[in-house]
């Protein structure tokens, strides 16, 4: 579908189909939350809006919200990836005589070389590979390969935003951030490995070709779609997760609001940080994202290829969130605290101190004192953020506006996309496996 208007509910779906525009309409009061929604839905909305004021400003007369959408945001904290949950209930059976039992060496196959290579693929394992298999009519993957040159251009200054900005700011708010911590997957010593991990999985996505069929981004992606599954099936079947509360695990709404980290939050934070963005650069990175989205699972009305749309709807997903809960301080600390155990080959001590320091103080310029208090980290003043502007309205918007300077900035970006990996992995092999997602201990027929 291509996203020229921000969908709305009841909107059709489907490659192709396009959307009537949503009605403007004024700002509305917090309503109230009813019996099928989520207890988490719009709980904290005046505060919302107060910490979304510059995207509502950003939006001018786009920015009124949309009922229906805001109805639609709180039933899919309910909804579920319908065929991946298939997939990870067909993995979990542990009689090998059962005809719907599906095993991870099935499943690398099919990833690998196509469903074809599959003897007899049962039903779940060939329906996934018939949702992730077929190309969408609206992919160009000449602009799919443009958005990850533009992302790898960004170089560091997308670390620095998803790190800080898109992930850490993220755990401000409840839901998601219980997730990480109730499956271990950015807590303790684990941290390091697996913010390495995304990392590796965002970067993949953007190499040339990557997002074809046999490419590295395109499997990484679809098998961290299965991993978001088989989360989904551990912990709400653990009887731990209060879905009354917090709706599903993983759900459409969350994954949603973390596509939007990905593409239009990326694009806002890089300009925050002195970077020129084209309207050409947002266009190419959307689409990348975008067909990423529709690889995670995300449900193709909630695609935008538009970034404006994007932020129209991040403000709305904004306003469905609840500020607060009790995992995001100990996630975010683990994080800074992890930047003591960064590999560097030389003056180790001093660098990973350094490093420490500038996460602080990058993290008090995108979340303000508010954000470092509430998530309780230590405080520090935004010295490090005035260096990076510098040399960024140099970089992008002096040398960016040349050929060869562009060539330049990809080349670096390159470079510091190996180091920072080398610097977090260290000499261990990464892992495709585990990438964005921890998967449960438990795995029964997965193996």
């Amino acid at each position: 579908m291509v996203a020229h208007e921000l969908p709305r509910h009841d909107a059709p779906a489907g490659p192709g189909g396009v959307t009537p525009p949503p009605p403007a309409v004024p700002s509305l009061r917090p309503s109230p939350r009813p019996a099928p929604y989520p207890r988490r839905f719009r709980e904290t909305e005046r505060l919302n809006r107060r910490l979304g004021r510059p995207l509502r400003l950003l939006l001018g007369r786009r920015g009124g919200v949309d009922p229906a959408l805001m109805a639609s945001i709180g039933e899919r904290l309910t909804a579920r990836d319908a065929v991946a949950a298939e997939l990870a209930g067909a993995l979990r059976i542990t009689d090998p005589a059962h005809p719907d039992r599906v095993t991870m060496r099935q499943f690398r196959a099919a990833l690998a070389d196509g469903i074809d290579s599959v003897p007899d693929p049962p039903a779940a394992l060939r329906a996934f590979f018939a949702a992730v298999d077929p190309v969408p009519d609206w992919v160009d993957f000449d602009l799919v390969d443009e958005g990850g040159r533009v992302a790898r251009g960004f170089g560091r200054n997308s670390t620095d935003v998803m790190l800080q900005l898109a992930l850490i700011g993220s755990y401000r708010f409840d839901g998601p951030p219980r997730l990480l911590v109730e499956t271990g997957g950015l807590a303790g010593g684990s941290a390091l490995r697996r913010i390495a991990e995304t990392q590796q999985w965002a970067s993949a996505v953007t190499g040339r070709g990557a997002m074809r069929r046999r490419g590295r981004g395109f499997r990484l992606t679809v098998h961290v779609r299965l991993v978001h599954a088989l989360v989904n099936h551990e912990v709400e079947g653990g009887g731990r997760w209060d879905v009354a509360r917090l709706g599903l695990p993983v759900n459409q709404s969350d994954l949603a609001a973390t596509l939007g980290l990905f593409n239009a939050v990326h694009l806002l934070g890089v300009r925050l940080l002195g970077v020129r963005v084209t309207r050409a650069d947002s266009r190419a990175l959307m689409h990348l994202w975008k067909y990423v989205g529709h690889l995670m699972g995300v449900d193709e009305d909630w695609l935008c290829d538009r970034e404006m749309l994007q932020h129209r709807f991040n403000y709305h997903l904004l306003l469905a969130q609840s500020y607060g809960g009790p995992a995001g301080p100990s996630l975010a600390n683990a994080l800074v605290e992890a930047q003591g155990a960064l590999h560097f080959d030389r003056f180790a001590r001093v660098r990973r101190a350094w490093a420490r320091a500038r996460l602080l103080s990058m993290l008090r310029y995108f979340l303000g004192r508010r954000g470092m208090r509430d998530l309780r980290l230590p405080p520090a003043l935004p010295w490090a953020v005035p260096p990076v502007i510098a040399g960024n309205l140099l970089r992008y918007h002096v040398l960016g506006r040349t050929r060869a300077g562009r060539a330049y900035l990809l080349r670096r970006g390159d470079r510091f996309i190996e180091r920072n990996l080398r610097r977090h992995f260290g000499d261990q092999v990464p892992g495709a496996g585990a990438v964005h997602a921890a998967a449960p201990e438990k795995r029964g027929s997965a193996d």
